[in-house]
């Protein structure tokens, strides 16, 4: 999946990593790039197109759906990451309705047109899908379920030409980062591993020093080879009677 000459829509593309994807995406040629926001953006580039787009609002994800003749890319990259206690279901009803039901809406939504193209899927999860931080339970827990589904999407479109991908990001520079004094990747940076993570085809993306050091122990670990395992289920024959 090369981006050039491409249409690709990015949902919370007003800032941080989405932005930057924006960006990247442009400097890899595509024909067309959908920027969803909630608030309205502008941007000089004459290939850019603005979306209202609150990924909660089924409205809307419904009325961008009515202006995007095509699709190659989706991908789900606004979410939400706050600080919370354990006990508050506020908060883990708020990191679910963004980072899991959000998501799902969009990809049902626009999945007719991405499988007219034989598109792609790109899921911009974190490292807390593989284990959880505490400070960001709420958050932690939200982007495991979303990563659950990630894989279970993987197996089921396949048959539907549509590739789905997980990008497992580490510590970033952008705001919902501000108050962690750890090492950070740029948001370029990471844009740029996660578009060369989806051209490569890569199932998982680990777009920054911190989740690459990851990479090779999830990929050839047991966790990824059970992954495998179930997934042969959905195209393995029925048994006879």
């Amino acid at each position: 999946m090369l981006i050039a000459d491409k249409t690709v829509l990015i949902t919370g593309a007003n800032r941080g990593i989405g932005r930057a994807l924006v960006e990247e995406a442009l400097s890899r040629g595509a024909k067309r790039v959908y920027a969803g926001t909630r608030q309205p953006l502008t941007h000089p580039g004459g290939r850019v197109t603005q979306l209202t787009l609150d990924i909660t609002h089924e409205e809307q994800i419904q009325r961008a759906v009515g202006q995007v003749e095509s699709l190659d890319v989706l991908v789900n990259n606004a979410g939400v990451g706050l600080l919370n206690e354990l006990s508050d279901r506020v908060a883990l009803e708020q990191h679910l309705a963004i980072n899991l039901f959000g998501p799902y809406a969009v990809t049902r939504a626009f999945l007719p047109l991405l499988t007219h193209s034989r598109g792609a899927i790109v899921n911009n999860l974190s490292m807390n899908a593989l284990a959880p931080m505490p400070l960001v339970s709420a958050y932690s827990a939200a982007k495991a379920a979303s990563f659950s589904l990630t894989q279970s999407s993987r197996s089921l479109l396949a048959g539907q030409g549509v590739s789905v991908h997980a990008v497992l990001t580490g510590p970033v520079d952008t705001d919902a980062a501000r108050g962690f004094d750890i090492p950070k990747a740029s948001p370029d940076s990471v844009a740029r591993a996660i578009f060369d993570g989806l051209e490569n085809d890569d199932e998982e993306i680990f777009p920054d020093p911190l989740s690459e050091s990851l990479a090779e122990s999830w990929r050839n670990g047991s966790a990824e080879g059970l992954e495998r395992m179930l997934a042969a289920f959905v195209t393995a024959e029925p048994p006879k009677p």
